[in-house]
C-alpha cells in the first residue's frame, strides 16, 4: 500500500516585512498580527520559476533521506497552477532537471489550495493501479508572479515555497478515504483572468470556508469511522490566522490540535498543508491527523493520515 514516507521544502530566502508595507495598504500592526497572522511573506528571486522551488525542495529531501539521488523513481507529479510556462506541462521540466529516468510517468495537476489532499489521493490510486513502488508529489505555487503589489487582500497573503512528497509502499503514513466538494459558482472569489493579477475576495473566501470546511470535515471523520477526539492534529490549509481561529470555534477544536505556523513566509497555496506535516513526520505521537485544503476553485477536499 502506498503512502507518505518523506516530505521535503523549501521556503523562498527573502523576506518583506508587512509591517513595512502597513501604512502603504492602510492597515495597523494589530490588523496584521491579528487578522492576518503573517508579519513577513516569502519571495523567491525573480529568475526562479517553480520547477526552480520543486528542485529546492527535492533537494531537501534527499538530506532527509541521506541519499545522493533517487534512481528507481517511477512516478512524477506536480501541482501547480502557476507552472514555469503555459505549456509544456511542469512535471516534463522537472525529470530532465532532476535527471530522473525517463522510464517515468509525469503529469500536472491544476488544483490550488484543496491541491495537496486531491494529489495525494490521485498519484496514490495510480501508483497502486500502476504496480509502482516509489513516486513524488511536487507542490508549487509562486504566486508573487502574480499578486498586485498594491493590493492588500493579497500582497500581505501569499509566500512563495514548494514541498517533494515521497510516496512510497515504507511509508509513515497511510492514506484514509478522502471527501470532496465544489462550488464552481463562486470561482470569482479567487480567480486570476489572462494578462491580469489575482484578484481575491477575501470575505467571499471566508465565508465559503466557515459554511462549508465545518460539514466537510465532520463528513470526512465519519467517512473514517472517527470522532473529533481520535484526531490528534488537525492540519487546516494555512489559509489566515483570522480562518482558522474561527474555523476552530466554528468546529469547537482544540486550538493546540490546530497548528498555524505561516507567520514567517506567508500562505504558499498547495504547499501549506505538506510543509508543516514535514515538522510532524517525527513525532510519533501523533497517528491520527485530519487535513482540509479549501480554497480556489472553489474547493475543499479533506482525508486521514494514519501511522503505521
Amino acid at each position: 500500500m502506498i503512502g507518505i514516507n518523506n516530505i521535503g521544502c523549501h521556503i523562498a530566502s527573502e523576506r518583506i516585512s508587512n509591517f513595512e508595507k502597513a501604512e502603504k495598504h492602510g492597515v495597523t500592526h494589530d490588523f496584521i498580527m491579528e487578522k492576518i497572522g503573517i508579519v513577513s511573506v516569502a519571495r523567491k528571486k525573480s529568475s526562479e520559476k517553480a520547477s526552480d522551488l520543486c528542485a529546492l525542495a527535492y533537494t531537501d529531501l534527499l538530506a532527509r533521506l541521506k541519499e545522493s539521488a533517487l534512481d528507481d523513481i517511477e512516478f512524477l507529479c506536480v501541482c501547480t497552477q502557476n507552472g514555469d510556462y503555459q505549456l509544456p506541462q511542469i512535471s516534463s521540466i522537472l525529470q530532465s532537471k532532476l535527471g530522473i529516468s525517463k522510464k517515468c510517468a509525469a503529469f500536472d495537476i491544476s488544483l490550488g489550495c484543496s491541491g495537496y489532499v486531491y494529489s495525494l489521493h490521485i498519484a496514490k490510486s495510480f501508483m497502486e493501479s500502476c504496480g509502482f513502488k516509489r513516486g513524488l508529489l511536487f507542490t508549487s505555487d509562486p504566486y508573487s508572479e502574480i499578486i498586485d503589489l498594491n493590493d492588500k487582500n493579497t500582497d500581505l497573503l501569499f509566500g512563495d515555497g514548494a514541498t517533494a512528497t515521497m510516496l512510497a509502499e515504507n511509508a509513515v503514513f497511510d492514506l484514509g478515504k478522502g471527501v470532496f466538494e465544489t462550488d464552481g459558482k463562486m470561482f470569482e472569489h479567487l480567480i486570476k483572468c489572462n494578462n491580469k493579477k489575482l484578484v481575491m475576495n477575501g470575505r467571499g473566501i471566508f465565508n465559503f470556508a466557515m459554511l462549508y470546511v465545518p460539514d466537510v470535515v465532520s463528513q470526512c471523520l465519519n467517512a473514517n469511522a472517527l470522532n473529533k477526539e481520535d484526531i490528534d492534529l488537525f492540519l487546516l490549509h494555512q489559509a489566515s490566522k483570522y480562518i482558522i481561529d474561527n474555523l476552530c470555534k466554528r468546529m469547537k477544536l482544540d486550538m493546540g490540535k490546530v497548528p498555524f505556523l505561516i507567520k514567517e513566509y506567508g500562505n504558499t497555496v498547495s504547499s501549506s498543508i505538506p510543509i508543516v506535516l514535514r515538522d510532524y513526520l517525527s513525532k510519533s505521537d501523533k497517528k491520527t491527523i485530519l487535513i482540509c485544503g479549501f480554497g480556489v476553485g472553489l474547493s475543499i477536499a479533506s482525508s486521514i493520515l494514519r501511522r503505521r
